[in-house]
Order: C-alpha cells, then structure tokens, then sequence
C-alpha cells in the first residue's frame, strides 16, 4: 500500500516538472513573440514616419549648436542623420533592439566614422554624443502619436528605445574618446620632434637646444634625432645646450649622458652649455658627474667647438676712420 503511494507521489512529482517547463517554455516563446511583435512596430514606426521623425532630429541638433561652430555644414548634417536612421532601421529589422547583435554593425561603423571625423574637427563629448542622444525625444513623440498601442506598450517600447540608444549612445563617446587620445598622443609627439630641433652652426658643428623637462620618452626623440643630423652632417662636434631645462637632477643627468655616449658612438664629440649657478649646485649637491666638457653659455661651446675643428673668430679693425670698406682682420683663421 505504502509502495503504491510512494509511486503516485513520485508520477505526480514528475507530472508537475513536466508541466512546469512546459509552462516556461510557452512564457519564453510568448515574451520572444512580444518582443518581435514590439521590434517589428517599431522598425514599421520609423519606417513609415521617417518624414517627420529626420526634420524634428535634425532641428534639435540645430538647437543643440552642432551648426554653431561652422565645423560641419547643415547638408552634412542631414546626410549623416538621413544614413543613420535607415541603418538602425535595417538594425531594428534584423537585430531587434540588442545593441550588440551583428546587425547592427553599419550602424556602429558609420557612428564611428563620425566620432572620428568630429574629434578631428574639434567637437566637445558633449556636441559628439547630440547626435545620438537627440534622437530620443522624435522616436518617443511618434511612438506617443501612435494612438493602436496601449500605455503598456507604448511604455514597454519606449523602455527598449532608451536602452538602445543609451547603448549605441556609449559606443559612440568610446569612438570619441579614443580618437582623441590618438590625436593628443600624435601632437604630443610632433611637438616633441619640433621642440628638439638639432641646428648646424658650422660645418661639422651642431647645436641642440633644449627647453622644458627632459624625460625618457623624450630623450628618445633627441637621441634618435641628434644621431640622424649626425649621419646626414658627419658633424664632428654636438653642443647641447640646456638653458631652457628648468632643472637638472639625476634622472635628467642620466639622460643627458646617454645622449652623449650614442653621439660618441657616432663619432662626435659634445659639450654641454647653459649650465646657470643653480643647476650647477643643485649637480653637485646631488653627487652628479657629467663627465663631459660643459660652458656656462652657447657662445662659449661654439667658441671650444671651433678650436677643436681648426677654426676661430676673429675681429676686425678699420684702417681708415669711419670707413667701413677697408676691414682687415687682425690674424688670419677663417
């Protein structure tokens, strides 16, 4: 008797399993059935008030002052967000309202394109993210002139456009962000090579002045161009010049005398000039040895730089009053 309960019990347990997927099946083909249903009233939605929906958009990036700047005229402006609302049509169509489903690759593509373009133009975050952000307040006045849907509905479908949008919204200002990091990071670089120009005072002889704080990063630069003019010069000699470093400390030290030992190794010799009173104390205070001839100013390592290389200045005295035509020098050296 006992037996016979104990396998009713356990028919009846099985039964109520079975009958429980059954039902969570059946909810999870009706919330996919809803969520196509919802999908599909919104790409008919877009699609068939696409007329009202690019005017009312575009308006409100006026308003926004994307036309302010004078960076992008107002027929780019409407090409952009003409393309762009038949994409996330053609997204809605085939990936529903999932951002991250394939199909809404040209979308992103497309919103990449312009992120990059307008961090190059020079738009603000803020500019760049109008264009997706404003797209809201068309896509929920329609979907509220749309009197067939119920407030749950209308609610539910405004909900799954916001998350949409949000996403998309996003992706756009990561686009942005890193274009303009790479931007930053290309000038940092450019301005680099130009605040390190190695000048050619005479033949053989090359000057590199150098202004602001001397890092690793930048040292590469100076290294990299000091040792090209060399082989382009075969200079003989190569005065650094630090005037312009505000301070020199042992890591600077550091970097200096690897500048000097690859200029050596090219076969120049250097001198360092524009070491003023305090960073010759602050050097000896810190136990820095350069060990390399070094000048207090430019002229003076132009001065050595020549008498190595064979050369001198000279002046020039008047044989005659006021005269400037009969200029003889008082030694011969150039």
């Amino acid at each position: 008797m006992a037996e016979g309960i104990d396998r009713n019990l356990f028919s009846l347990r099985a039964n109520c399993h079975r009958f429980q997927r059954r039902i969570s099946l059946e909810n999870q083909l009706l919330g996919a059935c809803a969520m196509a249903a919802n999908t599909g009233t919104v790409v008919e939605l877009v699609g068939s008030n696409e007329q009202t929906i690019l005017p009312e958009w575009v308006d409100l990036q006026k308003k926004a002052g994307s036309l302010q700047t004078g960076r992008i005229s107002e027929g780019e402006l409407l090409s952009q967000s003409r393309e762009f609302l038949h994409l996330l049509r053609d997204g809605l169509a085939r990936g529903g309202t999932d951002a991250s489903n394939p199909a809404y690759g040209p979308a992103k593509q497309l919103l990449a394109d312009i992120s990059r373009s307008r961090a190059l133009q020079g738009f603000s975050p803020g500019e760049t993210a109008t264009f997706i952000f404003s797209l809201k307040q068309p896509l929920f006045n329609t979907l509220n002139r749309n009197t067939a849907l119920s407030p749950a509905q209308a609610s539910e479908l405004t909900w799954s456009v916001t998350l949409l949008l949000d996403e998309l919204g996003i992706f756009t200002l990561e686009v942005f962000q890193k274009s303009r990091e790479e931007v930053i990071v290309r000038q940092q670089r450019e301005i680099a090579e130009l605040s390190t120009p190695v000048v050619k005072l005479w033949d053989g002889v090359l000057a590199l002045p150098l202004i602001g704080t001397l890092d690793s990063q930048r040292t590469q630069v100076v290294m990299e161009n000091l040792l090209q003019t060399i082989v382009e010069t075969e200079a003989q000699i190569a005065i650094i010049d630090i005037t312009g470093v505000p301070t020199v400390d042992t890591l600077t030290a550091q970097h200096l005398l690897k500048t000097v030992a690859a200029a050596r190794l090219m076969g120049a010799d250097c001198i360092i000039s524009g070491i003023r009173p305090q960073i010759a104390q602050t050097m000896v205070h810190l136990g820095v040895e350069l060990n390399v001839v070094s000048k207090a100013t430019l002229a003076d390592a132009f001065a050595v730089a020549l008498d190595r290389t064979g050369r001198a200045v000279i002046k020039l005295r008047k044989t005659a009053a006021g005269s400037d035509k009969n200029l003889k020098p008082v030694e011969k050296g150039l």
